[in-house]
Formats: C-alpha cells, structure tokens, sequence
C-alpha cells in the first residue's frame, strides 16, 4: 500500500470469517483453515504502518464461541499461545502497541499471564492492534451502562467512557469476509455511524490488498454522521 494515501480512515475493524469453509472446500481439518487465518492477519499485522490507519481490531474469539467442540476450542487456544509467542518481538520492533477488548481474563491463567505480559511491553506503541478475545457487544454495552450507572448519570457519553474501545479512535468502517452479511454481537454500539464492507473473500485469502480495495471503498463515501 502507498503510505502516502488519503482515505481518512483512523479505526477498522475486521470480522474474520471463513476458516472453516476456506478448509472445507479443500478438504483439510478446520485446524488448517484457522493456521492459514492466523497467517492472513500477521500479514495484516505487517502491512498495518503502510495502510495509514491508527487502529485495526480484529475479532478473534466472541462469546459465543465456547459453544464450539471442545477440541476446536482448544485448538484455537493453542494457536493464540503460538501466535503471542511468534509475533510479541515482531509486534514491539514495528512499534505496534497490541490492546485486548473482551473478558480475556475468563482465559486459561497462562494465556491471560502471556497477554498482560505482551500489553505491558507494547504499551508504548504508535499504532494499535486490538483483538477481541471472549468479546460480545451486548456483554460490553451492559457492563458499561453498569458502571455508569454507579456513577450516577447513565448518558451516552458515560456509557461510552466504559466501553472497552473507549481509548481508541472513533470506528471508521467494519469488514466481514466470507460473503456473511451480519455483525455478529461485534461492535454494535460503536458501529452506529461506521460504514461496512462486505466481500465474499475469505478469511485466509484476505491480503493486505483487499484491505486497501475496502479503504479504498471508504474514500468514496460520504459520511453524514445523520445530517444532509
């Protein structure tokens, strides 16, 4: 990507779809597809100082995901101890400050000890990955009315205030892969004014070149935030 593009996107968030069916069609295990999707998003990762964007947050496990086979599950926390421990250098060289969204302390101990670990030492990175790890939006919106409320005025700038996301940029555009045209509990307060790309690449097919066609897509576009 031209460092030197002017799409005016700050935050992207990304819904990676497709693991499963990119390993369906080619007849492999499921764990297959998701190693290729942890591939696509160090790719991403890597392409993310070019791309001119402050933020990119990537849903990684929601919620709901637990009610997978427990074999997929594990599979999949397997992965995540690989990757954190394969990029963490590659993160802090590129100066990529990594933040978690999520009840990521619900995680196995080690995976939790490894995650503080990583904050801790990217914390003074220029640009940020935020992954969404045990998130749902619902679970995220309530806790932070919760809190809000403790605080005696329940406002949409209080509510706000204790959102997860409350110290990354306003969210400029939400990507899908996979051809799904849906939000899954991702985001849901954030997105009120964002704009959405769908395409039916997926996930261990996107390439950082199909995030420069969505901000690209996002250039072209004009924002009205409810106004005329």
């Amino acid at each position: 990507m031209d460092q030197t593009v002017n799409h005016g996107a700050r935050h992207v968030a990304i819904i990676m779809d497709g693991n499963g069916r990119w390993a369906k069609k080619r007849h492999l295990p499921r764990l297959m597809g998701h190693q290729r999707g942890v591939e696509a998003v160090r790719k991403l990762v890597r392409s993310l100082p070019s791309s001119g964007l402050e933020c990119l947050t990537l849903y990684a496990f929601s919620s709901e995901n637990w009610k997978r086979p427990e074999e997929e599950v594990s599979d999949l926390m397997k992965l995540m101890r690989r990757f954190i421990k394969s990029d963490l250098p590659e993160f802090i060289a590129n100066n990529v400050r990594l933040k978690i969204i999520g009840d990521y302390k619900a995680l196995d101990a080690d995976i939790v000890e490894m995650l503080e670990d990583a904050l801790e030492r990217t914390a003074d990175g220029k640009r940020t990955v935020a992954v969404a790890l045990n998130y749902g939006s619902q679970q995220e919106i309530a806790r932070a009315a919760a809190k809000a409320a403790q605080e005696g005025a329940v406002t949409v700038e209080t509510i706000s205030a204790h959102l997860d996301t409350a110290d990354l940029p306003p969210l400029d555009l939400v990507i899908r892969t996979s051809g799904e045209v849906r939000l899954s509990n991702f985001l849901l307060w954030q997105v009120a004014y964002a704009e959405m790309w769908f395409t039916p690449v997926l996930w261990p097919d996107f390439t950082p070149a199909h995030l420069d066609d969505a901000l690209s897509s996002f250039a072209e576009r004009e924002r009205r935030f409810g106004g005329r």
